[in-house]
């Protein structure tokens, strides 16, 4: 995978409790579709927690990280 780290926009769905499930994304002025998540994990930074999203829109693979401190989302890596 290739690292990018650009903080990008995304739509997400935040259910009960602390599930999330993002929905699209905006990268390079190109809006991605995400047909699945296919692995979820988690990691603390400091006082944030991190979660990772492995997602695809069914063509590529990306790596999407919610920082739960900053509120941020951010492309963290992908595979095309």
């Amino acid at each position: 995978m290739q690292r990018i780290r650009e903080d990008i926009r995304v739509a997400a769905i935040f259910g009960p409790g602390s599930r999330i499930k993002p929905v699209w994304f905006d990268w390079r002025r190109r809006k991605y579709e995400i047909r699945e998540v296919t692995y979820a994990w988690q990691e603390r930074e400091g006082e944030a927690t991190l979660l990772h999203f492995a997602v695809s829109d069914g063509a590529n693979l990306f790596e999407l990280t919610w920082n739960s401190a900053s509120r941020v989302w951010s492309l963290a890596a992908v595979e095309v």
